[in-house]
């Protein structure tokens, strides 16, 4: 792609999550201090705020969006779809999730376990009966909970596969015969560890746990995610990949270069399960709505209460449940949960505070420590704006 290589993307990209994971909510923990508001409406305010946390930190755009448990989304965007051009971004452009995908990702699995479709203990050798004999025997007892908790026995992906991405590249059949490949690629070598025994944080166990959904339907993760959370949740801006309007930049030198958008401008798309979807902020706060409410037990959800609780629930006391970093912070009053994610182009993070019946959700067309910053200090905005 333009000025990137994609497999020192992906090492950027772990290395970003890396630093975000270190110094998550800096702002989220301190607030903002925006002096008097006046009689300005929220929107007004929301506008504001994302209007000077742009300018403060130098992306190209900025979006935020703040979610009550009653249904109130307040959302905006600013800034513009591409340096150097004149179109600015309004608040119904999609900006890419990254990482963050890796929560919807196990929601729409949560939804064939409760249909039993598939169970968290189904096994890899179960899903894949046909190739038992090329998995690892130490691979074959992995279960799709330990894919979706990164305690499956990958390895840290830190560093892109030397073997497997160029493969992956060169690919043309269709994403579920792609996604076979790499469970096949990936799991017939030796586990980095006993599956089960720790937790190692690796964006292909999400790829494998999608596989085994497309291996018992006979669908592809992409119908899957369609028919079973954006449909029903009436998120019509989704896609997957680059986002088609607004071009992401790379500001990992002095100068923020905009990226045209295409295939070459993400992560091959058999990767897309752990970090591929893409959509407009005011469609990411119904998703966001749906935890929120799920973590505080509402009936009558996409899912039932228990399953929210097995997508929200650490009991291995690791920081992480599926798709979910479990926190605590003072602003929420306890438990929060909260992902980052970014391909290097863009950068996305959530957070849910079900003390406080509030999630905040903001997106940049960037990556790097710029857009780190400018995410993190809009999240703290709007806390001391909304809360």
């Amino acid at each position: 792609m333009q000025g990137l290589d994609r497999l020192e993307g992906a090492q950027m990209n772990r290395r970003l999550f890396l630093f975000w994971l270190a110094n998550m909510g800096l702002g989220a923990r301190q607030g903002a201090k925006l002096g008097k508001v006046g009689e300005k409406k929220p929107d007004e305010l929301l506008r504001d705020a994302l209007t000077a946390t742009r300018q403060k930190h130098g992306v190209p755009a900025l979006a935020g969006a703040f979610a009550s448990g009653d249904g109130t989304v307040i959302c905006d965007a600013v800034g513009v779809c591409r340096v150097g051009g004149e179109e600015s971004v309004s608040r119904d452009d999609a900006f890419h999730l990254g990482s963050c995908t890796k929560a919807m990702t196990a929601t729409m699995l949560a939804r064939l376990v409760e249909r039993e479709v598939l169970a968290w203990e189904t096994t890899v050798a179960e899903a894949f009966p046909d190739l038992q004999d090329r998995l690892h025997p130490k691979f074959r007892q992995a279960t799709l909970y330990h894919f979706l908790a990164h305690r499956s026995g990958l390895p840290d992906d830190t560093q892109p596969d030397a073997v497997i991405f160029p493969r992956l590249k060169r690919l043309t059949e269709p994403m579920r015969e792609q996604r076979r490949r790499m469970v096949e690629w990936l799991l017939s070598r030796p586990p980095a560890y006993p599956p089960g025994e720790k937790m190692v944080y690796a964006n292909a166990g999400y790829v494998v746990a999608a596989a085994m959904a497309e291996a018992v339907t006979g669908r592809s993760w992409e119908e899957l995610m369609s028919a079973e959370l954006f449909e029903p949740l009436d998120m019509e801006s989704v896609g997957f990949g680059a986002p088609p309007k607004v071009y992401g930049h790379d500001h990992s030198g002095r100068q923020c270069q905009p990226i045209t958008p295409s295939p070459e401008s993400d992560n091959p798309p058999a990767l897309a399960p752990a970090g591929g979807v893409h959509c407009s902020l005011n469609d990411w706060a119904r998703f966001a709505l749906l935890h929120l409410k799920g973590a505080q037990g509402e009936q009558g959800l996409l899912l039932k209460p228990e399953t929210f609780r097995k997508l929200h629930d650490d009991p291995f006391q690791q920081g992480y449940a599926l798709g979910w970093l479990v926190v605590k912070r003072s602003w929420a009053k306890g438990i929060a949960f909260t992902h980052a994610g970014s391909n290097t182009l863009w950068f996305a993070v959530i957070w849910l505070a079900p003390n406080r019946n509030a999630a905040f959700l903001a997106a940049a067309n960037c990556g790097g420590e710029h857009a780190f910053r400018a995410c993190d200090d809009a999240i703290g905005r709007m806390i001391e704006l909304f809360l």
